[in-house]
C-alpha cells in the first residue's frame, strides 16, 4: 500500500486533469477526445517506414564512411553532403555513442551482423586501446587523431564522457562476447565510483583531474571552465541521466550488487531531486543537490521520461508510481511548452510556465521525442489520443524538415519555419546515437503493438 492514500489519489487525479488542460491552453484547444484505436495496419506501415529512414539516413549514411581505418576509431566531422570536414580529434563521447549504435545493430539486426560486427569490434579496440589511460585510469576526455593528449580537450577525466565510453564497452560486449570488452566496462565502473562518487550526498562529482581527483569550484570563473562545457564543482542534470543510462546498459551485461546499488540511487536522484513539478528538469546543483535557476530543456525532459522507466525495466522492477507519474509530466509539459502544433517538432527551451524562447529545432530532442511519444502511447493510448496524435505529427515533421532528401542523414537544427539552420551531418557531439536508438525503439514499439 503507497503511503498518502486517499490524499495521494486525489492529488494524482489533480495533476492529471492539470497537466491535460496545460496542454490545451498551450496549443489552444480543447483537451483532446480519445480517437479510434489505430489499426494493425497503421502501426505495421509505420514500422516499415521507419526501418527504411533508420538505413538510408542513419545507417547507410554513417558505415562506413566514418570509421577511421588509420588512426583508429570513428571519423566526427561531415558536411551537408557528408564530406570530411576538419578534425576536432577523438571525443570519448562520440567514440563511445558510435561503438554502442554499432553494437547495438549486431544485437537487435541479426541478418547485418556480419556488417557491423567487425564495427562494433573496432569501436571497442580504441576504447581500449587508445582513450583508456593506461597509466591512472578512467577514459580520457578526447585525444588528438594520433591518440595523444592535446590542449583542445586537456588531461582531464569528465563524468559525462566516462558513461559514455563504458556505454559503449558494456554494449560491446553484449555484441562481441570479448572478455575485453566486459573487463573495459568493469573497469570504466570501478573508476568512476571510487573517484567520482559522492557517498554523503548521492550522485557524482563530475570533473577530475587525470589521476582522478575531484576538481573544486572557483568562484571566480567566468562561464564553464571545462572543456566539455560543464561547470567545475557542480552536478548537472545532464551527465546524471546519461549516467543513469549507461548504469543500466552494464547492469544488463554485469549483475553487480555495487552497480544495482548506483543505478537505484541514480534513479531516485533523477527522479525526486532533478526533476520536479509540473514536468521539468532543474540543469545545474550544487554538490549537496541545491538547483541552481536556469532554463527548461524541453529535449532532456523526454529523454529523461523514456531513460528512467528503462532503468526500472533493466532492474526488473514493477514500474514505480511515482516513476510513471513523472515520466509523464515530463512529457505532458514539454508538449504543453516546447510543442509546435502547428507544423510539429519540440522547441529547444524555455522557462517552467513560459512561452519557448528559442524556438529552434535540433536533431537530437525530435528523435528522443518521437521515441517518447510512442512510449506513452503504449501506455496511455486507451485513455487519450494526444500521444499518438503528436507521434504521427512528430514523424511527419521528421520526414518532412530534419531530414534530408537529397543526400540523405538529419539535419542538425531546423529554423521555426521549418527550413535547415545548421546542415551538418556530423561532429563531436553529433553522432548516429540519438536518431539510431529512436528508430530502433520506435521500430520495436510498433511491432509490439501491431501484436497486440
Amino acid at each position: 500500500m503507497s503511503n498518502g492514500g486517499p490524499k495521494r489519489t486525489v492529488l494524482a487525479v489533480v495533476l492529471f486533469f492539470f497537466t491535460n488542460s496545460l496542454i490545451a491552453m498551450a496549443q489552444g484547444s480543447p483537451p483532446a477526445v480519445p480517437s479510434p484505436h489505430p489499426t494493425k495496419k497503421t502501426y505495421l506501415q509505420l514500422a516499415g517506414d521507419v526501418e527504411a529512414r533508420l538505413h538510408r539516413d542513419v545507417l547507410d549514411v554513417w558505415f562506413p564512411r566514418n570509421i577511421d581505418n588509420q588512426n583508429g576509431g570513428f571519423y566526427s566531422g561531415f558536411d551537408r553532403k557528408w564530406e570530411t570536414t576538419p578534425s576536432e580529434g577523438k571525443f570519448s563521447v562520440f567514440q563511445g555513442r558510435m561503438t554502442w549504435v554499432a553494437s547495438q545493430i549486431v544485437i537487435q539486426r541479426p541478418e547485418l551482423k556480419d556488417r557491423f560486427l567487425p564495427i562494433a569490434r573496432h569501436g571497442l579496440d580504441f576504447l581500449n586501446d587508445v582513450l583508456w589511460d593506461k597509466e591512472y585510469g578512467g577514459f580520457y576526455w578526447g585525444v588528438d587523431d594520433h591518440g595523444q593528449v592535446s590542449s583542445f580537450y586537456t588531461d582531464r577525466k569528465e563524468l559525462y564522457g566516462e558513461s559514455f565510453a563504458m556505454y559503449g564497452a558494456a554494449a560491446a560486449s553484449q555484441a562481441t562476447s570479448d572478455p575485453k570488452a566486459l573487463l573495459l566496462a568493469q573497469n570504466a565502473f570501478r573508476w568512476i565510483d571510487t573517484h567520482a562518487h559522492d557517498p554523503r550526498n548521492g550522485g557524482y562529482f563530475e570533473v577530475l583531474t587525470r589521476e582522478g581527483k575531484v576538481m573544486e569550484a572557483d568562484a571566480t570563473a567566468s562561464g564553464s571552465n571545462s572543456p566539455g562545457g560543464f561547470f567545475i564543482g557542480y552536478k548537472s542534470m545532464n551527465t546524471h541521466i546519461h549516467l543513469l543510462e549507461s548504469f543500466s546498459q552494464l547492469y544488463e551485461v554485469w549483475k553487480d550488487d555495487t552497480v544495482r546499488k548506483r543505478l537505484e540511487e541514480l534513479l531516485t536522484i533523477v527522479r525526486d531531486k532533478i526533476c520536479v513539478q509540473p514536468g521539468v528538469m532543474n540543469l545545474y546543483f550544487t554538490n549537496d543537490w541545491r538547483p541552481i535557476p536556469d532554463h527548461d530543456s524541453y529535449g532532456h525532459d523526454v529523454e529523461t521520461a523514456y531513460l528512467m522507466l528503462e532503468a526500472e525495466e533493466v532492474l526488473g522492477v514493477t514500474h514505480d508510481p511515482r516513476t510513471e507519474r513523472m515520466a509523464r509530466m515530463l512529457v505532458d509539459h514539454a508538449l504543453a511548452y516546447g510543442w509546435d502544433n502547428h507544423m510539429g517538432g519540440f522547441y529547444e527551451e524555455g522557462t517552467t510556465f513560459g512561452k519557448a524562447e528559442d524556438k529552434r529545432k535540433e536533431w537530437w530532442v525530435q528523435f528522443e521525442g518521437l521515441n517518447s511519444l510512442l512510449l506513452m502511447h503504449e501506455k496511455y493510448g486507451k485513455q487519450t489520443s494526444v500521444y499518438f496524435d503528436a507521434f504521427l505529427k512528430q514523424w511527419q515533421f521528421i520526414s518532412e524538415h530534419q531530414i534530408d532528401p537529397e543526400f540523405h542523414g538529419v539535419y542538425q537544427v531546423v529554423g521555426p519555419d521549418g527550413t535547415a539552420e545548421n546542415s551538418t551531418k556530423g561532429q563531436i557531439w553529433k553522432a548516429a546515437y540519438h536518431d539510431g536508438r529512436a528508430l530502433l525503439n520506435v521500430k520495436a514499439r510498433l511491432k509490439k503493438l501491431a501484436e497486440q
